[in-house]
């Protein structure tokens, strides 16, 4: 981490950290519990399938979708159904109230702002709010500051009057997504379900994932 001088605020975003267990006790170790920590989540669901689309842009010989999520690559009903994968990463990732788990033995959790990756698209500002106000920081980033590309279904950052083109997310973001079965996604729904309740309780939010 860089010198931080008083009156700056050092930020570093590596998503890997939180589903990583080794990570809560080594930061806490390292720079200490006062740290601040940002998590950005969204629909485990649609967390996993875009997971799966992003390795599939690299991959295209890769299984289904089903294929990798279902032990037996199966989604049906019955005896046939396969169980979730959880080994799956882009499974297990989406199981957030286990990994906050390990947060909240080396972290209180008031040191922990869980920001709505839906909203973030929905409502940049008001959560670009919430993060400017939980770092203790003037509200500067506002409504004027995003407009809402239609072409890659996401909000892009205004830069300053004089500077270059506005900052838009990159190639990687927004990728159509394969289409997969509805018994597929209703599976996980039900999977996850309990997890999403349990971390909505845990983090005193409910994020509206069904």
């Amino acid at each position: 981490m860089p010198r931080t001088l008083e009156g700056q605020i050092t930020m570093e975003k590596t998503p890997s950290y939180f589903i990583t267990k080794e990570a809560p006790r080594r930061i806490a170790s390292s720079i200490g519990r006062h740290t601040k920590l940002i998590v950005v989540v969204r629909d485990p669901v649609t967390r996993a399938v875009s997971d799966y689309t992003q390795t599939l842009s690299k991959s295209p010989g890769l299984p289904s979708f089903q294929a990798l999520a279902f032990r037996n690559g199966t989604a049906g009903a019955g005896a046939a159904a396969g169980a979730v994968d959880t080994g799956w990463s882009a499974v297990r990732i989406g199981l957030y109230a286990k990994h906050l788990e390990n947060w909240l033995r080396h972290f209180p959790l008031s040191r922990l702002l869980f920001v709505s990756g839906e909203r973030l698209v929905t409502d940049p500002a008001g959560e670009m709010g919430r993060v400017q106000d939980f770092l203790g920081l003037k509200r500067v980033v506002t409504d004027k500051h995003f407009y809402f590309n239609q072409t890659k279904g996401f909000p892009c950052l205004k830069k300053p009057e004089g500077s270059s083109r506005p900052r838009c997310l990159g190639k990687s973001k927004g990728r159509p997504h394969p289409r997969i079965p509805a018994e597929v996604l209703r599976r996980l729904r039900d999977f996850y379900r309990p997890f999403n309740l349990k971390f909505y309780q845990m983090t005193g939010q409910d994020f509206g994932w069904d």
